[in-house]
């Protein structure tokens, strides 16, 4: 039951010259029932304007690595995933003074640095090509050969013999990773920038690493899938932290536990058996390795005492939506930055919900103006004018951590929540609003998190079952614009057997049962082993904190399915209070869409798995995964997955 890998591991496109402009917020005005199929449109006219753009940076990004061949391939992707989601940023430098927390700005695909707190990666990278900054920032291929040049000059260092004897292993650049991220200037002593930036630098390198590990093929942004050895650019306590897939920890003896650390079979990630032992660390030590004391699944990692105020003039009531307008680990370093004078509670990272605490909830953040006082602030990672940020974890994520605000403040209610139709520039609600997003407050310029927030699914993830009445349909994924929470491979999982790691779980918008698109998932036989094929296709890469919450009571969890040859089968995984339970599975046609459910009440259609006790006990559940079977084969085997849904 742990992550898919190899040997040691176990854990788990262009411009012509110039860049296009970053894509312009068009503001559409619709009644709050509608604001899901209004997102989905805008969310498909930005997919059909990015793809021909993405398809050019495939090929800037193979001339990159021709040209620096010490780099290895799927990270310059990988990166221009992390920093700006493959879109070309393009900021608005006139208006700097009411840009989003005043952080530095980056630029193009690659989302370089200019300067203003932050390296100048831009001016630098220029230098080394002996191009004008105006074409690093500007040019796409410029912007992918500058980033390229940087993190050359970053593995070399490591690695002088590079360039001839090949590109080292992605996980053994993770030190130039941390070196290139561009966060404090060089001209910062360098006690002073360990300090500042360890955290958020070893968050940067792990999140470059983490989309080559789980791989991405979503809307036109590729890229490959390759397993991470874990073990090889963290050590164990910086692993537990990061909640990094598995690795073996005693390769020798081919252990993935020992008395300091043990292995989540559910989610696949390492955990401390005790908290001193995350504690304990011979590596550079991470601040975040203290848990946050205001929340539990929070790390805690303290902004400059410089960016916030140590105590509160009002009672907290009101929590305030931002979207960061920069990356995760950006916005945690710009925190940290004494010069900064801006902060907020909490940061989330998109790609997986990580949530890092970085001013206590009693303390005022300085995040909203003159309404500090009183709210608490969340950034979420990302760019307004770009819905690839908004992920299924990142939603999950932030609602869970205001539902616990819900529980421990009297004056917020969830109900209270916003839950109309999104909208740009700034719109003032009612103060009795409370839970909403900045550009909903007086006195404001900014006007996050803006057109592609979806303030009707958020209010849903805050008050489970409020759609209420016998009978409702509440869909967990439909695949019309994204993979959802499907954005791992077939063979992430370690408890899957039998298939190839090149197997894929894509989105196809040409075979469905309704709507435009399904899941289109390839299996392939993996021809090392005769094992049959039983494939844990994981929703929210199997992290329950990653998946929508699930009423018991009259719950029946269902999907359309198609298989293109007989002999397949399907189930369900579900994360119960006492641990996963797997429901009995059901044999399907060939050749036709099938609709299977499971009803969470039955005990006789479930069956005890990692410590379950083969029953749906508790009152509210998360979807783990859906399981494909299939006997041993060496022929292809496509399944089409569509309307995952809930029946209450």
């Amino acid at each position: 039951m742990m992550h898919r890998h190899t040997a040691v591991l176990l854990s788990a496109v262009i411009t012509s010259a110039v860049v296009v402009p970053a894509l312009a917020q068009t503001a559409i005005k619709a009644p709050a029932a509608d604001t899901e199929q209004v997102l989905e449109m805008q969310l498909k006219m930005e997919e059909a304007r990015l793809l021909p753009l993405r398809a050019m940076y495939v090929r800037y990004f193979q001339q990159a690595y021709r040209r620096y061949p010490s780099i290895p391939r799927g990270t310059l992707e990988s990166l221009a995933y992390v920093q700006s989601r493959w879109s070309p940023l393009q900021p608005d430098t006139s208006d700097q003074d009411h840009a989003h927390l005043r952080m530095p700005p980056s630029w193009g695909v690659m989302g370089l640095y200019a300067g203003g707190g932050f390296e100048d990666q831009v001016g630098e990278a220029a230098k080394l090509l002996g191009v004008s900054s105006a074409a690093v920032r500007t040019e796409a291929a410029t912007n992918i050969l500058a980033a390229a040049a940087l993190l050359d000059a970053q593995i070399r260092q490591d690695h002088p013999d590079a360039a001839k004897a090949g590109a080292p292993a992605p996980e053994a650049i993770r030190a130039a990773l941390m070196r290139y991220a561009g966060y404090a200037p060089r001209d910062a002593g360098v006690t002073a920038r360990s300090a500042v930036d360890d955290y958020a630098r070893t968050s940067f390198a792990y999140d470059v690493l983490l989309a080559q590990d789980r791989g991405v093929n979503d809307r036109g942004i590729v890229v490959p899938e390759r397993a991470i050895a874990w073990e090889q650019a963290f050590d164990a306590p910086q692993l537990v932290t990061l909640r990094a897939p598995m690795v073996r920890l005693d390769v020798s003896k081919d252990r993935v536990e020992t008395d300091a650390y043990q292995v989540d079979p559910i989610s696949e990630t390492l955990q401390a058996r005790s908290a001193s032992a995350s504690k304990t660390s011979a590596a550079p030590a991470l601040d975040a390795g203290i848990q946050s004391t205001d929340y539990g699944p929070a790390i805690w990692s303290a902004a400059s005492a410089s960016n916030y105020t140590a105590s509160r003039s009002a009672a907290v009531s009101a929590v305030t939506i931002h979207t960061a307008q920069g990356s995760y680990a950006g916005t945690i370093s710009w925190f940290k930055n004494a010069s900064a004078q801006v902060s907020a509670h909490y940061v989330i990272r998109s790609s997986d919900g990580q949530v890092t605490q970085m001013v206590r909830n009693a303390d005022t953040a300085w995040h909203v103006r003159n309404q500090n006082s009183y709210t608490l602030g969340i950034e979420h990672e990302g760019y307004i004018d770009n819905s690839s940020w908004y992920t299924n974890a990142m939603y999950e994520s932030s609602a869970a951590l205001v539902r616990s605000f819900c529980s421990t403040y009297s004056a917020i209610s969830c109900t209270s929540a916003y839950s109309g139709a999104s909208s740009s520039g700034i719109n003032v609600l009612a103060t009795s609003v409370k839970i909403k997003g900045h550009q909903h407050y007086s006195g404001q310029t900014h006007t996050d998190p803006g057109i592609n927030w979806n303030w009707s699914k958020y209010y849903a993830l805050l008050n489970p079952g409020s759609g209420g009445g016998t009978g409702t349909v509440t869909y967990l994924d439909r695949f019309e614009s994204t993979v959802g929470h499907f954005n791992t491979s077939p063979s992430y999982s370690g408890s899957t057997t039998g298939i190839s790691t090149a197997s894929t779980a894509t989105r196809d918008c040409t075979t469905q049962k309704n709507g435009s698109c399904s899941l289109r998932v390839l299996l392939k036989d993996d021809t090392a082993s005769s094992a049959a094929w039983a494939v844990r296709l994981l929703s929210g890469s199997g992290t329950p904190a990653s998946n929508t919450a699930l009423t018991r009571s009259n719950g029946v969890v269902g999907f359309w399915v198609w298989s293109g040859g007989s002999g397949t089968s399907v189930g369900l995984g579900i994360d119960d209070s006492d641990g996963t339970e797997r429901s009995t599975s059901k044999a399907i046609t060939a050749n036709t869409w099938t609709y299977v459910s499971w009803s969470l009440s039955d005990a006789a259609q479930w069956n005890a798995w990692v410590d379950g006790n083969g029953a749906i006990t508790a009152s509210s559940v998360k979807l783990d995964a859906i399981w494909l079977y299939h006997a041993n084969t060496a022929y292809d085997v496509n399944v089409y997955i569509d309307d995952v849904q809930i029946k209450n």
